[in-house]
């Protein structure tokens, strides 16, 4: 590992026993305090999921999804903790839209992250469930000052939510999204998560919140079904994976686009990457054209597993995405569309403990703080993954009652001869299978330490040659990719911009943690 940090940043890597990295530093003393009352990676991670509810609202909230990958000491195991379509919802139902709307209750699936925090405590959590609420029902009861690019973030969101569902009454602070340093707090949240503490999680789905989340949409105009959060059920999952020169990296199995990362890795292998300097116009050409490729395919085929007429086997093989990287030419950028396989506003978190345990887990709203909807005394906020499905008749992701749109939050995990090395992720939509890529080839190609991993500059795939590249990227990387043909357009993304990642690395001598400098975040332990 090189230990020299060649990128500006304001951060050092992290080496301890046991760690928490999250995107706020608040969310990370919440996992830490787990690990000092004799919690494991679980309990720290769900400690500061739920905290990251309170402390990034504009990321995520208790109305959010969830999706996890652990390695619990023997196997490693996945967990798609996403809500699926109210079963009132079929196309004919948005045939006056051009497209799946982007906020409001009609993009609201049933949220899956207060089921999926519960299935994880209980599979493989230490400490009691309501143990795990204290810090985020402390920072909700009593307030906590807001840190200065959730404030920014607040701030960006505020003329873009829409008014009389509920967002204005809860998060302005005197009429206006809270100052850096000004304190928000909600006794609203505070009570609802004592509420999911107490019962285990039942009650939003059961019980008194599941009916108040169905008398809020009724009253908004939406079709949500106390049946529906009754069906609600989370999937344990065989994640999926690709070797990548000598390690394996795994993503969850669709309905995410986790997907598309592997298969960029897998065209990737064909080309002598670690013989090109990391920040090279060369370099990265390869692997913005190899992820446009993938995202060529992932956008035709992927959707609900059950109704996908590619399989992710026939996706990821190995004949497949060779016959795929062919396409790629050296010389200049290109637009594609999808091959003929063989048929057959986030947070990411992570954290490991010195038992060998290592969680990587991903929980959003989806646009920030996702629909707009907030539910009358709960601070329930909801997410809008609705807006992930498409109207295209017969498509695998068309909108329909009862299934999972297509999502674009991912964790990720890597192994070494069956045995952990890494969790990792990048959250920010769009921008995570290549934030995810391009993470594990300066993690195995340039042996880069996961700090400087995280503080390189990115680029993120629009449509087309376009591409956007991070200021920070080099007037030479920018005018190389420009003579490949690439064209880069400064696309306006006041919330996602290049993402935001976290990375815990094993080593014999402990982990070795970065944080993201885009976000207020933070890697600790001891």
């Amino acid at each position: 590992m090189d230990w020299t940090l060649p990128y500006p940043s304001r951060r050092q890597p992290i080496c301890a026993d046991n760690v928490v990295a999250t995107s706020q530093p608040l969310a990370t003393q919440a996992g830490v305090a787990m690990f000092a009352r004799g919690g494991n990676a679980v309990d720290a991670a769900l400690a500061a999921a739920i905290a990251l509810t309170v402390v990034e609202p504009c990321s995520n909230g208790i109305g959010s999804d969830l999706f996890a990958i652990l390695w619990d000491g023997r196997e490693l195991v996945g967990l798609n903790a996403s809500g699926r379509a109210p079963a009132a919802w079929n196309r004919a139902r948005f045939a006056s839209h051009p497209q799946m709307p982007q906020r409001g209750i009609d993009t609201v699936t049933i949220p899956g992250a207060v089921s999926g925090w519960a299935a994880l405590s209980q599979r493989y959590g230490k400490l009691p469930f309501a143990d795990l609420f204290e810090p985020a029902i402390r920072f909700a009861r009593d307030g906590y000052p807001v840190s200065p690019v959730v404030a920014d973030k607040w701030r960006l969101a505020e003329p873009l939510m829409p008014k009389g569902l509920g967002w204005q009454d809860h998060f302005l602070v005197d009429g206006h999204a809270p100052r850096p340093g000004e304190r928000f707090g909600s006794q609203a949240m505070a009570k609802t998560l004592a509420t999911i503490a107490r019962t285990r999680g039942e009650a939003f789905y059961r019980g008194e919140l599941a009916e108040a989340i169905v008398a809020h949409s009724r009253a908004c105009g939406g079709v949500h079904a106390r049946s529906d959060f009754e069906r609600h059920t989370i999937d344990w999952v065989t994640p999926l994976a690709v070797d990548y020169r000598g390690i394996t990296v795994h993503e969850i199995p669709p309905n995410g686009q986790g997907i598309a990362a592997l298969m960029a890795l897998g065209m990737l292998e064909a080309f002598d990457l670690a013989s090109l300097p990391p920040d090279s116009a060369e370099s990265q050409h390869l692997q913005i054209e190899a992820m446009k490729l993938a995202f060529a395919d992932v956008h035709r085929y992927v959707g609900d597993a059950s109704r996908m007429q590619v399989s992710p086997a026939s996706l990821l093989d190995r004949d497949y995405l060779r016959e795929r990287a062919q396409l790629i030419d050296r010389t200049r950028a290109q637009s594609f569309g999808p091959g003929e396989p063989p048929r057959g506003g986030t947070v990411y978190l992570g954290a490991s403990d010195a038992s060998g345990m290592m969680v990587s887990l991903i929980q959003s709203n989806y646009m920030g703080f996702g629909s707009g909807v907030v539910v009358p005394g709960t601070g329930i906020s909801l997410q809008n993954r609705g807006a992930g499905f498409c109207l295209e008749a017969g498509h695998a992701n068309e909108v329909c009652g009862g299934m999972r749109p297509f999502h674009t939050i991912i964790p990720g995990f890597i192994t070494r001869a069956g045995a952990p090395l890494a969790t990792f992720g990048v959250m920010g939509g769009p921008i995570q299978p290549p934030g995810h890529v391009q993470v594990v080839v300066r993690l195995q190609d340039y042996a880069m330490n996961p700090q400087s991993a995280l503080d390189a500059p990115r680029f993120k795939i629009n449509a087309g040659r376009s591409i956007d590249l991070e200021a920070t990227a080099s007037p030479q990387l920018r005018e190389g990719l420009i003579a490949l043909g690439h064209t880069l357009d400064a696309i306006p993304d006041s919330y996602m911009d290049f993402g935001a990642g976290q990375v815990i690395l094993k080593s014999d001598a402990g982990y070795v943690a970065g944080s993201d400098p885009r976000r207020d975040g933070q890697a600790a332990g001891f």
